[in-house]
């Protein structure tokens, strides 16, 4: 268990070109999963207008209703604000400071698919946050 308190929370920010499909369910499941232990943020480089319905949908499946979120442009305030920063195919738009854990995650793209393409993309999302939360030693607290 960890001894962090609120002030000490991890803060994790998931990078995507459009913001609107696998930054919005990493978002969504860290949240779900870590409930306030971690902050969370999502953003896009060149974000869309909404997110994808088959996005929405599929992680309704999940049992977390995202239908509420929009995209969001990446700042440079929000990278300095966050402890790791997660990209999603984002390549160099990225803003770089040093004192920051990097990831990437390579995912297919949901743009334009269906949920049926969109299921092993979210679960496979999923499956990172799972281990992210590890990685950082907080507890999944909920679980789907």
């Amino acid at each position: 268990m960890s001894t962090r308190t609120p002030a000490e929370r991890p803060s994790v920010l998931f990078v995507c070109v459009h913001n609107a499909g696998r930054s919005q369910m990493a978002a969504a499941f860290l949240t779900h999963l870590a409930g306030d232990a971690v902050e969370v943020r999502s953003a896009g480089s060149a974000p869309a207008d909404t997110v994808n319905p088959a996005v929405v949908a599929a992680m309704s499946e999940a049992g977390i209703d995202i239908s509420a979120e929009t995209p969001k442009i990446l700042t440079t305030e929000a990278v300095q604000a966050s402890d790791v920063v997660i990209t999603m195919g984002c390549g160099d738009t990225c803003p770089v400071f040093p004192g920051k854990t990097y990831l990437d995650w390579t995912l297919d793209d949901p743009a334009g698919q269906g949920v049926d393409a969109v299921r092993p993309i979210r679960d496979e999302i999923e499956r990172r946050v799972r281990a992210l939360l590890t990685d950082l030693d907080v507890p999944a607290g909920k679980t789907p």
